[in-house]
């Protein structure tokens, strides 16, 4: 079992960058899939981007490529979204899931939730 613990949002300016994190406890947290996921008032959850277990071939959505960077550091339990080049529509509440098989794009699949984090961009 694992619990997921989301910091780092917060309110920031069109073009500006932020760094989230998530801190996960639980034996086999390092052996998990993570998943950030954001959900903007009015819309669907969705994911922004994965990793394995391992780090290796993350995942991005269209809309955060070249933008985003998904990475962890299993030695301290925590996965990192770096964002870059912030704008308006990134605003969301932004949530870190974890499973056991491996990156997944429905929130289905996500059995550990973290309870999110505000992420505001606007000038």
């Amino acid at each position: 079992q694992a619990q997921l613990v989301e910091s780092g949002g917060g309110l920031v300016q069109p073009g500006d960058s932020l760094r989230l994190s998530c801190a996960g406890s639980g034996r086999t947290f390092t052996s998990y899939a993570v998943g950030w996921f954001r959900q903007a008032p009015g819309k669907e959850r969705e994911i922004v981007a994965g990793i394995s277990w391992t780090g290796d071939t993350p995942y991005y959505a269209e809309s955060v490529k070249g933008r985003f960077t998904i990475s962890r550091d299993n030695a301290v339990n925590t996965v990192y979204l770096q964002m870059n080049s912030l704008k308006p529509e990134d605003t969301a509440i932004y949530y870190c899931a974890a499973n056991s098989w491996g990156i997944q794009l429905r929130t289905t699949a996500y059995g550990y939730w973290g309870p999110g984090t505000q992420v505001t961009v606007s000038s």
